[in-house]
């Protein structure tokens, strides 16, 4: 099975593809989705749509894997976000691919055993369990690869 991490931005929005066989997991492919701050935000939202849609098209996954938003008091950032992040959903529905959806505890606790580890954790244990060459870069790109990872594992 092949799943697809997501996780939201409107100027950065990372993806990670991980091919599940048997209990075996790997890299298929990572990256993100880039959108310019000058353009409006209704053009961004579309970008980030039309290049998710490449994405999918081109993994065909059997599950994505969607970062579920928590902000505890930054609603300048969260709205944007939420905005990118109905996109993405919307884009998943149109293709019909079931989503699980992963609060960052709950994204940390599956693949470090604890919810509260640090960003350098998690990519560490992202690098060893998809047995890559290096740490997973950028930030978003790793966060999307743990996602992906975590959508394996459950929801």
């Amino acid at each position: 099975m092949i799943i697809l991490g997501i996780d939201p931005g409107t100027a950065t929005t990372g993806y990670g593809v991980v091919k599940k066989e048997g209990r075996r997991l790997s890299c298929v492919a990572y990256g993100v989705i880039e959108t310019p701050k000058g353009m409006p935000s209704q053009d961004r939202l579309l970008m980030l749509e039309r290049q998710l849609v490449l994405v999918i098209k081109k993994h065909a996954p059997g599950l994505i894997s969607v970062e579920r938003l928590f902000f505890l008091n930054n609603a300048k950032t969260a709205f944007p976000v939420s905005e990118a992040r109905g996109v993405i959903l919307l884009a998943c529905a149109k293709h019909g691919i079931p989503i699980r959806e992963f609060t960052p505890l709950q994204a940390k606790m599956a693949i470090t055993g604890y919810g509260k580890a640090q960003k350098a954790q998690v990519q560490r244990m992202v690098q060893e369990t998809l047995k890559l060459k290096e740490l997973p870069k950028p930030d978003d790109a790793a966060d999307a690869l743990g996602l992906a990872i975590a959508g394996c594992f459950g929801g």
